[in-house]
C-alpha cells in the first residue's frame, strides 16, 4: 500500500503521542525508541514530499496535525524537565566546604 503524505503526517502524530506517553511514564528507553522511529518517519515524509507535493485540499488537515504534534512536543518537554534538571544537577561537580 502506498502511503499518502497525509498518512505520513498522521504516523508522525501517532508516534509523538507514544513519545508523550513514554515521557509521562518516565520510560526513557521507550521514549528513545519512539524518538528514533519518529525520526525515520520524518525522513520518509521529507523524501516523499520532494517527489509529490501535498494537495491543496489536504493543507487544513496537515495544519491541524502539526498543531497537535506541537502540543505533544510541549507536553513532552514539560514531562522531561524534572528529569533534565536532575541530570544537570548530577553533572555539576559538588562543592566541598573545608
Amino acid at each position: 500500500m502506498n502511503e499518502t503524505l497525509l498518512d505520513r503526517y498522521r504516523g508522525i502524530e501517532a508516534m509523538s503521542e507514544q513519545m508523550l506517553a513514554a515521557a509521562q511514564l518516565q520510560d526513557w528507553d521507550e521514549f528513545k525508541n519512539c524518538q528514533t522511529a519518529c525520526e525515520a518517519l520524518v525522513e520518509q515524509l521529507s523524501s516523499q514530499a520532494q517527489a509529490e507535493p501535498l494537495p491543496e485540499s489536504d493543507h487544513a488537515e496537515k495544519a491541524a496535525i502539526m498543531q497537535r504534534i506541537l502540543r505533544n512536543d510541549a507536553a513532552i518537554r514539560a514531562a522531561a524537565e524534572p528529569w533534565l534538571k536532575t541530570l544537570d544537577a548530577l553533572a555539576k561537580p559538588s562543592m566541598l566546604r573545608i
